[in-house]
């Protein structure tokens, strides 16, 4: 069974280009690591300073997996890049969230 997942989050404006200079040639290691954790078809999505990205997940336990990607190494090294180039999405997030997740509200298989 697959899970679908999307998310969104607003850039930092001074930064965006940066964010899309690294996303030109994300580290292969960090796409490794979300393959590895059963995370697929990921795709991340800008429009003006506002990014949505959307990835399948094929695993048995969605929690231990994002788990398992916050321990990695590179993928921490990747966030210390990324991280500071996001900032959250509306008025309602948690203090230190960046990217937040969206309810499916209709799919078309």
């Amino acid at each position: 069974m697959v899970e679908r997942h999307g998310l969104v989050v607003n850039i930092v404006p001074e930064l965006r280009e940066e964010y899309l200079r690294l996303h030109a040639d994300v580290w292969s290691q960090v796409e490794a690591t979300l393959q590895a954790c059963n995370v697929h078809n990921y795709t991340i999505f800008v429009l003006e300073n506002t990014l949505f990205a959307y990835y399948e997940y094929t695993g048995t336990d969605h929690e231990a997996d994002m788990a398992r990607i916050a321990q990695d190494p590179v993928t921490q090294e990747w966030w210390r890049h990324t991280d500071p180039c996001q900032t959250a999405f509306g008025q309602d997030a948690a203090p230190g969230e960046r990217w937040r997740d969206m309810q499916e509200v209709w799919h078309l298989p």
